[in-house]
């Protein structure tokens, strides 16, 4: 089984050579480069699972499964340099808003929250447009998220603070999760990869089991704080959609079997919205490691 150390795929150089060209030549010149850089990775990258997604999962035939693996590696590297644009002021983008008004509510209420996504369309352009919650905004990460990278993008990302929560191996995170929850905040964190180890339930995505971890929605369960599911999904160059589900109102669980309950209540609920924005938008799919747990390509 090959399961996810917690690393992001790239390299530093390459994060500095885009940037350099949509600092110098703007984001257009940058999305052109993107095209040739695919074809590369088309032939001689690590590719098998997100093949596997096209071919098994969607059930594509070849040629469309081909064609769509190099839409998805030029989509991943478009979401990144919008990212990189978007914080650094380098480029302005449009949006369209469905569900911003229950963050508001979120806010408004003084309870905290979780919002919960995937490593689908580009949460980290979502995490930019929060600013205009009145709420402060944790993102959870884990730590081996290449450091360097994410040290030179701070360094070129101006005006924007964002307050980082570290997964760590002797769960301090978990604390600072509930100091961030009862600071009134929204908690931000993916839930569509684990690490060996981690405790995670097997649920029903797209037809197929899949291994959910189960932190995020344990401790929603646990801290009784509201749940929202959210993505940014990209539209075009220049657009974004971004969806944010209606606040699961928690109370707090008067058992550990009643908290379980509330878990997968709240696990069928997130599978249900991940999957229909998968069929929505299929290009943005960028979880590349073996996610339904499988070497077996068909």
């Amino acid at each position: 089984m090959s399961e996810w150390n917690g690393k992001t795929r790239g390299g530093l150089l390459g994060y500095k050579i885009f940037i350099f060209i949509l600092k110098k030549l703007g984001l257009s010149a940058a999305y052109f480069l993107l095209y040739p850089v695919a074809v590369y990775f088309l032939f001689f990258s690590q590719k098998k699972f997100i093949w596997y997604f096209y071919r098994s999962i969607l059930k594509y035939k070849r040629r469309k499964a081909f064609v769509s693996l190099y839409q998805n590696y030029i989509m991943l590297g478009k979401v990144i340099l919008d990212r990189i644009a978007a914080m650094s002021g380098a480029a302005d983008f449009t949006f369209d808003f469905d569900g911003e008004e229950h963050l508001h509510r979120m806010a408004a209420e003084g309870k905290g929250g979780m919002l919960i996504s995937a490593h689908l369309g580009n949460w980290e352009i979502a995490g930019n447009l929060l600013h205009r919650i009145n709420a402060p905004v944790y993102i959870v990460m884990y730590d081996a998220e290449h450091q360097k990278i994410k040290e030179y993008l701070q360094a070129v990302e101006t005006g924007k603070n964002m307050n980082i929560i570290v997964i760590k191996d002797d769960l301090s995170h978990i604390y600072e999760i509930h100091k961030a929850l009862a600071n009134k905040g929204l908690v931000c964190i993916h839930a569509d990869r684990f690490v060996p180890g981690a405790r995670h339930t097997r649920a029903m995505l797209l037809g197929h089991p899949a291994p959910i971890p189960s932190g995020p929605f344990l401790l929603a369960a646990k801290f009784a704080v509201p749940v929202t599911f959210v993505f940014a999904m990209k539209e075009t160059n220049s657009h974004y959609h971004f969806y944010a589900t209606p606040p699961v109102d928690i109370k707090m669980p008067g058992s550990i079997s009643e908290r379980n309950d509330v878990m997968n209540a709240l696990i069928a609920k997130y599978t249900a919205e991940l999957e229909n924005k998968i069929m929505l938008y299929p290009q943005q799919w960028f979880n590349y490691h073996d996610f339904w747990q499988t070497n077996t390509m068909q």
